[in-house]
């Protein structure tokens, strides 16, 4: 298997139920690292840029009200398989539907309100690292 790298995001809903904690738990349980953090509350011009792919989505506006309400803490994770993992250690997008013990079906309220984000392939996973750590920042 190959060391990959994945973004991270711990959701504004999840950090105003101070869940920070009970989620890198979880993350470092599924023997993901954490190689660069930072808590962050993200301005209405970088959470378009980072969503800029939902751009023409019907739900592009409320996702970035969502994401700029509160602090959000962005994290680089790297281990090997680290994309799919950190997918499996979330859950399904709607906290319903996922499997118990995941990030999502611990500490999600709905599909909107999801508690995480991750990258979803290699290519988005380069962007979005990029996009909260350039350069030197990551050890």
């Amino acid at each position: 298997m190959a060391i990959e790298r994945t973004l991270s995001i711990i959701k504004p809903d999840a950090v105003e139920k101070n869940t920070i904690g009970g989620i890198i738990q979880l993350i470092e349980a599924a023997d993901l690292k954490v190689k660069a953090a930072k808590m962050m509350h993200l301005t209405k011009r970088q959470a378009q840029g980072f969503y800029a792919v939902h751009k023409e989505r019907p739900f592009f506006g409320e996702l970035v009200e969502f994401m700029t309400r509160s602090p959000v803490v962005v994290m680089c994770l790297e281990g090997e398989n680290a994309i799919q993992r950190y997918r499996d250690v979330m859950g399904a997008t709607d906290p319903k539907k996922a499997a118990d013990g995941t990030i999502r079906k611990k500490y999600g309220a709905n599909i909107g309100e999801n508690a995480s984000h991750g990258s979803d392939a290699k290519e988005t996973a380069a962007f979005e690292i990029g996009y909260f750590f350039p350069g030197l920042e990551i050890s």
